[in-house]
């Protein structure tokens, strides 16, 4: 059974995360968090199956090579991100619509593969410089991967057009609103 999907993409630090988060909560919209696999390892917060599958770079490779992806990307080198069929399957079986939190080229390419199936949804920051007050205050990484992040930000960011809407991240209430109203007039279609 096939269903519809909504995408929500960001820069790292826009708020995409809190956004899908809050969304999973609203239980008028039947909504089922996609959980993305990775080949990094999880972070001291994270839980395996519950925050991604962390399939380590071979996994992550051998699952590519058995086709069990719809997509997947290497983001920065030996770090793998990707959506595994069997877990939209799941979702759809489950007769719910699949809420994607992925990065901008992840999301993208979701979006050519399931269509009108899908609204995409890009978060935006206010400004550049809130992206990186917010990776700052996060201190998860260092600073080589901040600066990392911030260069992949700028180039995602000029792909916000390329998405059905855009929300900015300004005010977290009104994009938490804003984005119910957007996925509620999408799923009603």
């Amino acid at each position: 059974m096939a269903g519809k999907v909504v995408i929500i993409s960001a820069p790292s630090g826009a708020g995409k995360t809190t956004i899908v988060h809050h969304l999973l909560q609203q239980e008028k919209l039947a909504l089922s968090f996609s959980i993305s696999a990775c080949s990094r390892d999880a972070r001291p917060n994270e839980t395996a199956g519950k925050d991604y599958y962390f399939l380590g770079v071979e996994g992550f490779k051998k699952a590519i090579s058995n086709n069990e992806f719809l997509e997947w990307e290497e983001v920065y080198p030996n770090q793998f991100y990707g959506t595994l069929q069997r877990e939209v399957d799941r979702i759809w079986n489950e007769g719910k619509t699949v809420i994607f939190d992925v990065d901008v080229v992840g999301g993208l390419n979701l979006k050519k593969k399931f269509k009108d199936q899908a609204l995409a949804v890009f978060i935006q920051p206010p400004h550049e410089k809130a992206l990186e007050e917010r990776l700052r205050s996060r201190q998860t990484e260092s600073e080589e991967k901040i600066q990392l992040r911030i260069g992949k930000a700028k180039e995602e960011l000029s792909r916000a057009s390329e998405f059905d809407t855009i929300i900015v991240n300004d005010n977290l209430e009104e994009a938490f609103n804003e984005a119910e109203e957007v996925i509620a007039n999408f799923l009603k279609r």
